[in-house]
């Protein structure tokens, strides 16, 4: 038998962590019960954050949206502002596992887990997140591509938790992009992903974009280098598929039991081509 804690507040968190410093913490558990069951990781005692009402919290700011790290994802793709203003991450969280994994699983753990499959690293990268980090002693705020440090790594440190996320809205971008390639149509973990940003004026030139790249590499995958190379080019499958010739470069994949290296990185450069397809002011669906 375990002890589960659910603290309600997070002076309430503060006191059972310092009483148990062994306790695992988790929030819908869509992760960290399987490590569990799996016997990956042994506690005895959980703490379950479903009742923090800390982590709850989802403003508009302004030029910026900050999201409770314990805010679940249909939560957020329920979410006008969020349908507004940060298409980019509704595209990601709505292919995100199935509608139960949708109503358990949290921002937060999708981002602590630091998974390079990590269905909304890809858009958080794209739009400069910042994550807020809390302990007993204060807050502290950090560029999300910092806080990740390899795959499963963080730069939490003892005593810390994800408080939520600070996302600055992707103006004036008018091209949302994400896909994500799978071994199956559906429920499936990412083989591949691309979230996409690009400003394109009338004459469908490029004038700004960002890229990130998940599951080819050990963190998520962006590239100044492609980024640069399509500023004051026509978005047309000529310019794409030049691109992806340094997309190709630039990413770093391995081989597992989903794909090979050499697929991931075929498929990385094939999913910026489809960026060809987009329509000046539209997000893609």
């Amino acid at each position: 038998m375990r002890d589960v804690f659910m603290p309600s507040s997070l002076e309430e968190l503060w006191r059972v962590r310092e009483s148990r410093p062994e306790a695992i913490l988790y929030h819908g558990g869509t992760d960290a019960l399987v490590r569990l069951r799996n016997g990956r990781e042994n506690s005895s005692a959980l703490i379950c954050l479903e009742r923090a009402a800390d982590l709850k919290k989802l403003e508009n700011q302004g030029d910026r949206i900050y999201i409770g790290a314990g805010l679940t994802h249909q939560e957020i793709l329920d979410a006008p502002d969020i349908q507004k203003d940060l298409p980019i991450l509704a595209k990601a969280v709505a292919c995100l596992g199935s509608p139960p994994i949708r109503h358990m699983g949290t921002i937060g753990g999708n981002i602590v887990t630091a998974s390079p499959a990590g269905d909304t690293l890809p858009p958080l990268y794209c739009c400069d997140a910042e994550v807020e980090l809390a302990s007993r002693n204060g807050s502290r705020k950090m560029p999300l591509k910092s806080f990740i440090t390899g795959p499963g790594r963080t730069a939490l440190e003892p005593g810390e938790i994800l408080l939520g996320v600070d996302v600055p809205k992707p103006r004036p971008f008018n091209i949302h992009h994400f896909e994500k390639v799978g071994s199956r149509k559906a429920l499936a973990i990412a083989v591949v992903s691309l979230a996409a940003l690009f400003f394109v004026d009338s004459e469908r030139i490029i004038k700004r974009a960002r890229l990130a790249w998940g599951s080819v590499g050990p963190t998520i995958i962006s590239s100044e280098q492609v980024e640069t190379f399509l500023i004051g080019k026509p978005l047309t499958d000529e310019t794409l598929q030049q691109a992806a010739e340094l997309v190709r470069r630039a990413v770093n994949p391995i081989s597992d039991v989903r794909a090979t290296a050499e697929y991931r990185s075929l498929v990385a450069a094939n999913l910026i081509r489809r960026l060809a397809l987009a329509n000046t002011g539209d997000t893609l669906r």
